[in-house]
């Protein structure tokens, strides 16, 4: 994986940065891919296309950062590499899709297929939407974290995950207990700290906030993060992030996460564009509440929000005035990654403050459920509560008809003023009721095998 990854849409680096940010991501991506060969040896075609996945969106990072450095010989060069890898790769996942969909027929195999195109995958994790599953109970804490520093606590978060072993056991966890209060700083979960766990004294009470932003010279979306989480297996419970960046910020990241097998639940993350970015690998989320405007939940990760809160925040220039405002942004940029966000009994809303505004106007006030940053773009909202403040036709465009013949905006078994079908825009799907446990926890994201089960 990698240490600094540019998001694709907004960069400003030297070459140097450049080359050092790419030479990580290509390192990390073969690194997955080799996990991919061993993982299909033993079987494990779910994570070997979750992995490759992965590998293909840091390739695609590293393609995209570099339009952003001066065109010379050297960039040019990279960037032809750089193509030919992602259509290796892609051409690699393809076959591993028609693998696991086909069997071992390879006359059979056939391009990808989308759920535009009427494909939906069965899965082996049975028909059932249900899943009741989250943190395990029994968590003992291995070190503490409290603002005085006092009976050999740790001052700062980062002091405590500097603590945690490298290359930990996949069964051990290394538990941090974060007492009440708010901790002002950065927090970074490198690539070999594995299995870390947070647990907080509950939202609002545990706080980690932070305020980079991408209108710092020389930041990226992606390293504006108050808290950035590269080791696999990291688990959070009772804690409210925040990123608290100011009005002419633009892009802030309070959560961002390539923690594969992740389980975040009870967790509140507060911002305003781009508040929690998913960017890659499998997360699940329960019990949350993710508050933001403009794009606040983006990535290209395959994620299940469940029981979760959903709430647009008013803009901090003249937040009367207006706006268009898209809950998500998802990032899949072939049809074979099997990535996509999907919230199941979820509540999409707007904060007390933000609905007083759109009360006075609101025709001036529009909330869409997402719109397609990428050409494959994938969300799906399952069983939601969706509140007058979405828009009638749900889902509104990136920039003219891009993507809109091939992503896919699912919905099935919404319920609320917001969620009438009747004005959806043509290009957004009702989701039939046979295939609607494609996107359970089980077969979207392999959640029975690895989120622990509660009573």
């Amino acid at each position: 994986m990698v240490k600094s990854i540019l998001d694709s849409s907004k960069g400003n680096l030297n070459r140097s940065n450049a080359a050092a940010i790419c030479l990580n991501i290509l390192s990390n991506s073969d690194y997955r891919i080799r996990s991919t060969n061993d993982a299909l040896a033993r079987g494990k075609i779910k994570d070997a296309r979750a992995w490759m996945s992965a590998a293909l969106c840091y390739q695609y990072d590293c393609w995209s950062a570099l339009k952003y450095v001066n065109d010379t010989k050297l960039v040019g060069e990279t960037m032809a590499f750089l193509d030919s890898l992602t259509q290796h790769s892609s051409n690699a996942l393809s076959m591993m899709v028609a693998y696991d969909n086909i069997g071992e027929d390879i006359a059979a195999w056939v391009p990808p297929k989308t759920e535009r195109d009427g494909f939906y995958e069965k899965g082996s994790g049975g028909t059932e939407l249900g899943f009741n599953g989250g943190l395990p109970s029994n968590l003992k804490t291995d070190v503490t974290v409290c603002k005085d520093g006092s009976g050999g606590c740790y001052k700062t978060v980062q002091e405590a995950v500097n603590a945690a072993p490298a290359n930990a056991e996949s069964t051990r966890r290394f538990v941090i207990y974060i007492k009440e209060g708010v901790y002002e700083e950065t927090v970074r979960v490198p690539l070999d700290k594995k299995n870390v766990v947070f647990l907080g004294d509950g939202m609002g009470k545990t706080i980690i906030a932070g305020a980079l932003n991408a209108g710092m010279p020389g930041l990226t979306t992606y390293e504006t993060a108050t808290v950035g989480v590269l080791g696999d297996g990291f688990m959070a419970s009772g804690l409210t992030i925040r990123n608290t960046a100011g009005p002419d910020a633009h892009q802030a990241v309070a959560f961002r996460s390539d923690s594969d097998l992740s389980v975040i639940e009870n967790c509140e993350f507060l911002g305003n564009q781009d508040t929690l970015y998913a960017h890659s690998l499998r997360q699940f989320y329960r019990k949350c509440r993710i508050q933001g405007n403009v794009d606040f939940i983006f990535g290209n990760s395959a994620s299940v929000f469940q029981d979760c809160e959903i709430l647009v925040a008013p803009r901090q220039v003249k937040p009367e005035k207006g706006e268009n405002n898209a809950v998500t942004a998802h990032g899949r940029t072939d049809p074979a990654q099997s990535t996509g966000l999907v919230f199941q009994n979820c509540l999409i809303n707007g904060t007390d403050e933000y609905m007083r505004y759109y009360y006075r106007k609101p025709k001036v006030h529009k909330n869409f459920l997402g719109r397609p940053w990428k050409e494959y773009s994938r969300t799906v909202f399952i069983n939601c509560v969706m509140e007058a403040l979405i828009n009638p036709n749900g889902w509104m465009p990136w920039k003219g008809d891009f993507a809109l013949k091939t992503l896919f905006y699912g919905e099935f078994g919404n319920s609320g003023l917001g969620s009438i079908p009747l004005n959806r825009v043509p290009w957004s799907t009702q989701i039939p009721p046979q295939h609607v446990h494609t996107f359970s926890v089980q077969n979207f994201i392999q959640g029975d095998q690895w989120i622990p089960t509660s009573s």
